[in-house]
């Protein structure tokens, strides 16, 4: 999946929400401007070319490289 589409989450970005955090499975702040992006894509720098890259966005950006992902729990 690596350099596909940035991937939109459910989490909303803070800065500086990692300080505080649970240190498994952060869910991110209950609200916020913008919406977190992971997985960066081919048409980016080379830092963001990974699966852990992350980066935010308001949630009604569009943008051919970005892109969602449907999951179903275990």
């Amino acid at each position: 999946m690596a350099g596909n589409v940035w991937e939109w989450t459910a989490d909303w970005y803070s800065e500086t929400y990692y300080q505080n955090s649970p240190s498994k499975n952060p869910l991110g702040p209950n609200s916020g401007l913008y919406r977190v992006l992971r997985g960066g894509t081919w048409g980016y720098v080379e830092n963001h070319l990974r699966a852990s890259a992350r980066d935010f966005n308001s949630p009604d950006y569009i943008y051919k490289v970005i892109r969602f992902r449907c999951v179903r729990p275990t």
